[in-house]
């Protein structure tokens, strides 16, 4: 994960991401059992492979996710020297509501460096807090590390112009030719906080927080994410988990909500809903919800049917086929390495089959040299990629 939280003059933004582009599916619905998948078995509190390869073997969008996971970039040497993605596409709405789809990139200033899966078995035998020993020890001996705010921008009557859904959080946008690309900001971490639980343990993230000017897009993972995360943070820290001084808005707040469990916040008078006629927000009467902009989310018409399809473009191997091409010889022996690692114990032969035809339709030479690896017949694995359709 990559997570950041702005304290702006118009409240908190957080920028909840990740460090890879993309993510394993693009339904909202699929997330709890995802997790389930990948959490211990509940019958014997271990993980167990059998399980992961079982469920994505019917998820052919983890294609590219997996492609890059399994790279050597999914073992970064240190937090320093690794991006941070929104992998979901937000609106920019400037004020005359003028709107553009914007995918945010957070660039290591270190450069990216990753260890192959020897190293980081070796190293993480030695010392499983690497990562977070080199950061604490690198900000104490001045070398703060940084990481400059990119935007990819992109016109909403481009949206349907490509081959591919750019709300599709299993896609990136790098292949997108001429797509305006705008540096934000530059983060620098120059210390650590006192306080671990406080400031840490404590902290908590929503990609619903945002503020005037950034909306969430239709992106559908998205979508169930602006209620989830709220609502786990609500049971893990309480349901005033908002006034503690880590996720406290520098800006004031002004909410008729009051009470609950834990609750600091001192409110007083009688007036506790809202609108009213007394303590001066906007009401009907004030014309404010009608006329101010500041009021009022950006407008999209709606062009489809509600209803709970597959996506028109799926589009599930091609972008995992340009990731594998783009890796060096030896960044593909690793990738094929690690995956195979994982992938060869499974007992089943059908999941084999199948994770490796996902494989096989993004690039023939992935699929064959996994096919190798894992002890899975090729020919079976061509049949059941001609049947897979990438549109």
């Amino acid at each position: 994960g990559f997570a950041t939280k702005f304290f702006t003059d118009e409240g908190n933004w957080d920028l909840v991401g990740n460090n890879l582009p993309v993510f394993f599916i693009r339904d909202a619905m699929k997330f709890p059992d995802m997790v389930h998948s990948l959490k211990p078995d509940p019958v014997t509190n271990i993980q167990d492979a059998n399980r992961v390869f079982d469920f994505f073997s019917h998820i052919p969008e983890a294609t590219h996710m997996f492609t890059l996971l399994y790279s050597d970039l999914g073992t970064p040497l240190s937090y320093r020297e690794m991006d941070g993605n929104s992998v979901h596409a937000f609106k920019f709405v400037n004020k005359k509501n003028v709107v553009h789809y914007v995918k945010f990139h957070w660039i290591s200033q270190q450069g990216i460096k990753t260890l192959t899966a020897k190293e980081a078995s070796e190293v993480q035998g030695k010392d499983f807090n690497h990562m977070t020993h080199d950061l604490y020890q690198e900000i104490a001996k001045g070398n703060n590390p940084s990481w400059e705010l990119e935007a990819q921008i992109l016109d909403p009557n481009e949206l349907n112009k490509f081959d591919f859904n750019p709300l599709d959080a299993t896609k990136d946008w790098s292949n997108i030719p001429g797509l305006k690309r705008v540096k934000l900001g530059k983060m620098t971490l120059n210390k650590v906080p006192e306080n671990f639980f406080e400031s840490t343990e404590q902290a908590a993230f929503s990609p619903a927080v945002l503020v005037p000017g950034i909306e969430a897009s239709e992106d559908r993972l998205l979508q169930g994410r602006l209620f989830s995360y709220a609502d786990t943070q609500r049971y893990r820290l309480g349901i005033n988990y908002q006034m503690l001084p880590i996720n406290r808005p520098h800006s004031d707040v002004f909410s008729h909500n009051q009470s609950g469990a834990m609750d600091f916040g001192n409110a007083k008078g009688s007036i506790n809903y809202q609108p009213n006629s007394f303590d001066g927000t906007p009401n009907r009467d004030s014309g404010i919800y009608a006329d101010d902009a500041n009021y009022k989310f950006s407008q999209l018409p709606l062009s489809e049917t509600t209803q709970q399809l597959m996506i028109k473009k799926t589009l599930n191997f091609r972008q995992a086929g340009e990731a594998y091409r783009a890796f060096s010889d030896s960044q593909k022996t690793n990738l094929i390495s690690n995956l195979a690692g994982d992938l060869g114990p499974v007992k089943n032969e059908k999941i084999r089959l199948q994770m490796t035809a996902h494989f096989y339709c993004a690039d023939v030479d992935f699929g064959k040299r996994l096919a190798a690896e894992v002890n899975v017949n090729l020919e079976k694995v061509k049949k059941i990629c001609e049947g897979l359709k990438d549109e």
